[in-house]
């Protein structure tokens, strides 16, 4: 166990020290991503935080981390270490600790005395479809990078939102993924000079959704564009063993079409309007005041 984690948290320092001497611009690690892991134990299938010690590692080589977190529970680990350090932001988008692990992250949480706006969480309802999701991604990102000046762009892209996943309750689908890492990549090439780590995380559909979630990672940092279709080849190596676990078929489109799930319902959506202005809100004020 410690030495597969050890692997994990060493392939996060090694993209970053391949972004910070230049040799790329963009890195991602999809084992990586174990945002739970406390400093002094483990939590929540997470040994070590290779996200925490990226992060650590980019504001150690003098630069100011946004860390953005998408994984469908709240990236308590990572906010954990760095609540009192004004070089770090962190922003997490999760199902509200109401109904789900680890519990925490409600949107009061800002950031301990000497970094007050420096922890942004922005807890969603049961339910929570791609429409409302992307609306608090799209209008929360830009606005605190814009204000907090970032240097370096570490995210995290669990895809334990998705409708499809058997352990959380947000309905999203591909077509949400495809359009938030858009969005990121576009700030990394605005604010961090492209500067950008990306790592994987939750997600327990491991044949629908994981490996399309995480090409649509890899895809927008090699530039490249989406294809219509998954491989042929992929679908046929795969189906047999999906249909095993219950996650049959292995899905054609890459990008979930629309109807793949039901709308979000309109007590959900403004539920969550609600929250995300509350916390923008809050962070912009408290950034503005230092």
């Amino acid at each position: 166990m410690h030495e597969a984690s050890a692997a994990v948290a060493g392939g996060s320092l090694a993209a970053v020290a391949r972004i910070l001497d230049g040799s790329t611009e963009h890195a991602f690690h999809p084992g990586g991503g174990l945002h739970h892991a406390m400093p002094g134990h483990a939590s929540g299938f997470c040994i070590y935080n290779d996200v925490a010690l990226a992060v650590a590692a980019a504001r150690d080589a003098g630069h100011r981390v946004l860390y953005v977190d998408l994984d469908v529970h709240h990236g308590d680990g990572v906010e954990t270490m760095f609540w009192d350090d004004p070089q770090v932001l962190t922003c997490s988008f999760h199902e509200t600790g109401e109904t789900l692990f680890p519990g925490s992250g409600g949107v009061e949480d800002r950031g301990g005395r000497e970094a007050r706006g420096r922890a942004v969480n922005v807890p969603l309802q049961p339910g929570t479809g791609d429409q409302s999701w992307l609306e608090a991604v799209g209008s929360v990102v830009p606005a605190l990078a814009d204000t907090f000046q970032p240097t370096f762009l570490v995210t995290q892209h669990g895809c334990d939102t998705h409708a499809y996943d058997p352990l959380a309750h947000l309905r999203l689908t591909t077509a949400a993924y495809a359009q938030a890492v858009t969005l990121v990549h576009d700030v990394a090439h605005r604010h961090t000079s492209g500067r950008w780590l990306a790592t994987g995380g939750g997600g327990y559909d491991a044949y629908r959704v994981v490996p399309r979630a995480w090409a649509l990672v890899w895809l927008a940092q090699a530039h490249a564009d989406v294809p219509a279709v998954t491989p042929e080849a992929w679908r046929e190596r795969w189906g047999p063993e999906a249909a095993e676990h219950g996650q049959w078929p292995p899905p054609v489109e890459m990008v979930d079409p629309p109807g793949t799930v039901g709308s979000e319902s309109p007590a959900v959506a403004a539920r969550n309007a609600r929250t995300v202005e509350h916390a923008l809100t809050g962070a912009l004020e408290l950034l503005a005041a230092g």
